[in-house]
């Protein structure tokens, strides 16, 4: 037994000897490293994406017809040459993009962003070019942000826009396009922001005056268009409204009727708008709704623009034409499969002028064909959203209608003189795989 005992201890000092520490010393701890910030961080993304379309009516559209507005015009009587069917395939909305992080400039966080896609900018020459459609600086200071470069026209908003599987995006309804700026944002708390913005009109371009270049009404005027916008968002909620000034001047010479002699201009178009949006979302449905009012609007791709009225041996004067549209979208927000439900309408309001005795007027508008005019659109259209991962397979029914009117003087469409309705349903799915 006394022996058993012996081998025991001599194994306990053998093992206490080839210990490292002794019993009394406490072990260190080591502190976890802490991750060293990236100096420069830059990301790719976008989407590969085909849409097959097929429509009942010729509309009027862009890019072979990947962007359908509204149905063309039918005659009092003959052959509807409008009342044909066409389908087509295309990929040319297919995007890349990329994000970039540096270091901080001024004590701001600088991000940017360089995006495009292949949808051109001319139709028939340009289609499936590259072409540019953000390029932006983000400097941002906690509670302020500072914006420059070409990103979204301040009244299209990213957080609310229709989720329609359409390229048009609500087009018509929903303002679109983008527009070198400057944007700063003042977060006055964790929900409530005011931001202000100063741009010129980039794309789309507005239709310009008799001998004027693509977007020369804003070159030609020292003042850049003003946005103000204030804006709500929670968990659950985002709201906004906001206001917007825009003076133009379509040329800077003329000449004058009969007399033909060339004299200076500075004969500007003034304009204003107002907007306003909310949106409800949680994990099963999202509701969203916007509104706008307001004049030359052409160039986020609304109706309207402005007239020119002409008497004689003077200048063309201008006349912003006006018009409303609202929409409303009811979506699921369902990881696999997410129906939604799309309604939108705008009304030309025209501009609010007759004819002085002796004038001559022109028309710088969209929607207007000859001697008519598109009075009002209605759309409505349903989708379901097939999701699987980063690919996504969307089936849409679109179904819209116009009123077409006899011009007037005020440039709107008379809807007791030769009024009709003319309808375009649009069968389409769209796929797409984003990365």
């Amino acid at each position: 037994m006394k022996k058993h005992y012996l081998i025991l201890l001599l194994g306990m000092a053998s093992i206490k000897g080839f210990s490292q520490t002794p019993a009394t010393e406490t072990i260190p701890i080591v502190p976890t490293p802490i991750p060293v910030e990236k100096e420069w961080d830059v990301s790719l993304y976008g989407f590969i994406r085909t849409d097959f379309f097929y429509d009942t009516r010729k509309s009027a559209q862009v890019r072979e017809g990947e962007l359908n507005l509204y149905p063309l015009d039918s005659p009092v009587s003959g052959d509807d040459f409008n009342d044909v069917p066409s389908s087509n395939y295309l990929s040319v909305i297919s995007r890349l993009g990329t994000k970039v992080k540096g270091p901080n400039v001024w004590g701001a966080k600088m991000s940017g962003t360089l995006e495009g896609d292949f949808f051109g900018n001319v139709e028939g020459s340009s289609i499936g070019l590259f072409r540019l459609r953000h390029a932006y600086v983000n400097m941002d200071w906690s509670k302020t942000s500072l914006t420059v470069g070409q990103t979204w026209y301040p009244t299209f908003i990213p957080e609310v826009f229709p989720g329609v599987a359409n390229f048009n995006t609500g087009i018509m309804f929903n303002p679109f396009g983008w527009a070198t700026q400057i944007k700063l944002k003042q977060n006055f708390t964790k929900e409530l922001s005011f931001a202000l913005t100063v741009y010129k009109e980039r794309e789309f371009a507005a239709t310009t005056a008799t001998i004027g270049t693509q977007n020369s009404g804003t070159i030609n005027s020292v003042m850049p268009t003003l946005h103000g916008q204030f804006q709500y968002k929670n968990k659950n909620w985002i709201a906004g409204l906001g206001a917007e000034f825009k003076s133009i001047q379509p040329l800077t010479d003329f000449t004058l009727a009969p007399s033909g002699t060339k004299v200076l201009t500075t004969e500007k178009v003034n304009s204003s708008s107002v907007v306003g949006y909310v949106k409800y979302s949680n994990d099963k449905f999202s509701v969203k709704a916007y509104g706008i009012s307001g004049s030359n609007m052409q160039n986020q791709v609304m109706l309207g623009g402005f007239a020119g009225y002409t008497a004689v041996n003077e200048v063309e004067k201008y006349e912003a034409s006006k018009a409303t549209a609202f929409w409303l979208d009811i979506a699921s927000n369902g990881k696999k499969i997410a129906p939604g439900l799309f309604f939108g309408m705008t009304t030309n309001n025209g501009t609010g002028r007759s004819l002085n005795p002796g004038e001559t007027v022109k028309y710088y508008m969209r929607g207007v064909s000859g001697t008519r005019v598109v009075d009002q659109v209605m759309r409505v259209a349903g989708r379901v959203d097939f999701k699987q991962n980063k690919f996504r397979v969307t089936p849409e029914v679109e179904y819209t209608t116009a009123t077409w009117g006899d011009l007037n003087a005020n440039g709107n469409g008379s809807a007791d003189l030769n009024s009709r309705d003319v309808s375009n349903v649009r069968v389409m799915v769209s796929c797409a795989y984003s990365f």
